[in-house]
């Protein structure tokens, strides 16, 4: 099972709770959990969270055969009895049977108990996943019973750690989720949720307590070096990998477009300054970041004209204009790359797109103008150099 969810649920309720001393079952009264779907076929375990399911990996009776041989893998130390309800809460859990699943992980619990069964790690994992049942469910106090009952169990867990923080902040019990968030952040810095929650909790911190919120926090409890290295060593599953991967990727996806505002930001104000060779070497690097930027080709674009690199210019115009047909500028720069090239007829036909797309534009009318006098002028020229036959 992964985390329960990244944001607290919006609720805060409490279910009713019938705890016998050792083994922790619950009742299930209050606004805690969904009740239990009793209009389905019974015999089929998987789909209510009742019955049996038979080992051997198929499902029986009419219909179409469904794997269930998840049920039947190991699970710790437990015994297949108790390993088999626990993966059913996992399945359950997984297709959003929240309140199925808890009875499966209250079965197992209480089935420890009977059985006597000293796995505090195995304990530790039925009480953290019944309680990520409880948070889905908007049942915040008995998530924190079942967290804390888990740390017990494995001081230090992460995931009890991470969902009683949540449990804390949907009940707005905001110094203790704080902690909470804060030390799982000692075991593993990679936890976004946990990131995510601090941040949240110390904007809302700030304005219950004021300048001095901090000194009201209850005392933050410092892991052990051995428990860091101990959860860094651990195996990483696919989820985790997959997790992790993606956090890295938007991480340098942030990254990235900061460095991109920052550059396209320093580029335009150099070119206010009159830069323009420090300004083309700006919009070069964000092109590195961002190829499809149309606006970075026509403002480089005009780098090279105030360079009077003209052929650059007009080559940069035209990818803008590969990337945006109708754009004003890249026709109105690159009808002043073709006038720098003395190609006034090119320049001529691109002032008159851009006086097409805008009639307003007095600047195209004004170069227009001068290009095609300088065009007639060409011809002529042209003409009287032309020898007689």
């Amino acid at each position: 099972m992964g985390n329960a969810q990244e944001k607290p649920p919006g609720s805060g309720g409490g279910g009713g709770r019938s705890a016998t001393a050792g083994s922790g079952t619950r009742g299930r009264g209050g606004g805690g959990v969904d009740k239990l779907q009793t209009d389905r076929a019974p015999g089929k375990g998987v789909a209510n969270g009742r019955g049996n399911i038979p080992a051997g990996g198929q499902e029986e009776q009419g219909g179409p055969a469904v794997d269930t041989s998840y049920l039947d893998a190991p699970a710790g130390a437990l015994p297949p009895h108790l390993a088999r309800l626990k993966n059913e809460g996992n399945h359950l859990f997984k297709h959003g049977q929240f309140g199925d699943a808890l009875e499966k992980y209250t079965q197992a619990i209480d089935g420890c108990a009977e059985a006597g069964i000293d796995s505090p790690e195995d304990v530790c994992i039925l009480y953290s996943n019944r309680a990520a049942c409880y948070l889905k469910d908007g049942n915040s106090s008995d998530c924190i019973q079942d967290c804390t009952k888990a740390l017990e169990l494995q001081p230090y867990s992460l995931k009890p750690l991470l969902r009683r923080a949540m449990a804390y902040e949907s009940l707005e019990r905001y110094r203790k989720a704080y902690v909470d968030y804060k030390t799982v952040l000692q075991i593993d810095t990679g936890v976004q949720a946990a990131h995510d929650g601090v941040h949240r909790i110390t904007k809302m911190l700030i304005e219950q307590d004021g300048p001095g919120w901090r000194e009201k926090l209850p005392e933050i409890p410092v892991v052990p070096l051995s428990v860091q290295q101990e959860h860094r060593d651990k195996p990483v599953t696919a989820e985790v990998a997959q997790a992790r991967a993606a956090r890295a990727e938007q991480e340098e996806a942030r990254k990235r477009e900061a460095r991109f505002t920052l550059l396209k930001r320093e580029g335009n104000d150099l070119v206010k300054k009159g830069n323009f060779q420090e300004a083309l070497q700006k919009y070069s690097e964000c092109l590195t970041l961002k190829p499809d930027e149309c606006a970075l080709y026509t403002n480089r674009a005009i780098c090279f004209l105030k360079m009077n690199r003209f052929d650059e210019a007009k080559q940069d115009c035209d990818s803008a204009l590969q990337l945006e047909p109708g754009s004003k500028k890249a026709f109105y720069r690159r009808a002043l790359a073709h006038k720098g090239l003395q190609d006034y007829l090119s320049a001529s036909s691109d002032l008159q797109e851009v006086l097409q797309l805008d009639p307003n534009v007095q600047e195209a009318e004004q170069e227009l103008e001068v290009v095609t006098g300088l065009l007639r002028k060409s011809l002529m020229d042209s003409t009287a150099h032309t020898p007689r036959v």
